[in-house]
């Protein structure tokens, strides 16, 4: 019994990358609709209604975005209303909430991912991609905290030293020009060392393997086919045209036929498969605390 967060990082990364990157390249609205409800209900569910500034934020963007293109673009046949001699177009309208809508659900999508994959998870599918670029990733996420510790150690002692005790702008760009000097003669004498370090240690000697925490499953397989399948029905109803969609000049809707349902479907399917999984999970385990 796990939950959606706990899947392999890799299975977690597909689904990810499937979602996103069919919301990103098509633009039909159906499929839009979609994506932004998907990822709307996916992050009320892992957050258990919590984050409400969040979605006062998201709207807002929503808005600005829906509205920006109709008042910037005057493409379009059919026109609404005449604004300081220029046309507000339905076309450019519906094309702008269409837009907003793309915009605002990878942005949920985004916000998902940042919470499910930590920087352990994502060294895992890097070091599955290339060990070499998780090693780089990791020495990496280890120097920006590090590199700013050392930055407040510095500032801190040169404080106790007195050297900031004019107050004025020029005093501080000079101590901070100075903080930069030192932290950066730090770096690359870091660098130094542990290039030394990892030669002394064999580092390049012979073919690099990679420490796995998380293990993948039958269960991890299985999610894995069912999201490139799925995705693999979209990606075939979109190379077709069965879900291409014009807004300019005029709104003009290809005839979807069956594949074209299939494909919406499918999208439909993959996007709700994580809340699919956690609402079984939390059935499932408070039908058996119900049993204790």
């Amino acid at each position: 019994m796990r939950s959606f967060a706990e899947f392999d990082p890799v299975a977690v990364t597909v689904w990810f990358f499937a979602v996103i990157g069919v919301a990103m390249f098509c633009g039909h609205p159906l499929l839009m609709a979609i994506s932004l409800a998907g990822a709307v209900l996916f992050f009320v569910v892992r957050n258990r209604g919590k984050r409400g500034k969040s979605h006062l934020f998201f709207v807002l963007l929503f808005a600005v975005l829906a509205l920006a293109n109709p008042l910037i673009s005057h493409n379009g046949a059919t026109v609404l209303l005449v604004v300081n001699n220029r046309p507000v177009t339905l076309e450019a309208l519906l094309y702008g909430v269409n837009s907003a809508a793309m915009i605002v659900g990878v942005l949920y999508w985004f916000r998902s991912f940042t919470q499910i994959m930590t920087s352990e998870r994502i060294l895992c599918v890097a070091g599955t991609l290339s060990p070499k670029l998780a090693l780089v990733l990791s020495m990496s996420l280890r120097a920006v905290p590090m590199f700013a510790r050392r930055a407040r150690q510095v500032s801190d002692a040169q404080k106790a030293m007195g050297l900031y005790s004019e107050d004025n702008i020029i005093d501080d760009l000079r101590g901070r020009m100075r903080v930069f000097s030192i932290i950066s003669t730090w770096a690359l004498e870091n660098g130094i060392i542990t290039a030394d370090s990892m030669s002394a240690r064999g580092y390049g000697t012979g073919r690099r393997s990679q420490l796995r925490h998380f293990r993948f499953t039958a269960a991890d397989g299985v999610f894995t086919l069912a999201v490139l399948a799925l995705v693999g029905v979209v990606a075939a109803a979109i190379a077709t045209g069965s879900l291409a969609f014009t807004f300019y000049p005029r709104i003009d809707v290809a005839v979807t036929g069956a594949l074209g349902v299939c494909g919406a479907a499918a999208y439909g399917a993959l996007v709700l498969l994580p809340v699919i999984i956690e609402t079984e999970v939390s059935l499932r385990w408070k039908f058996l605390q119900s049993k204790i």
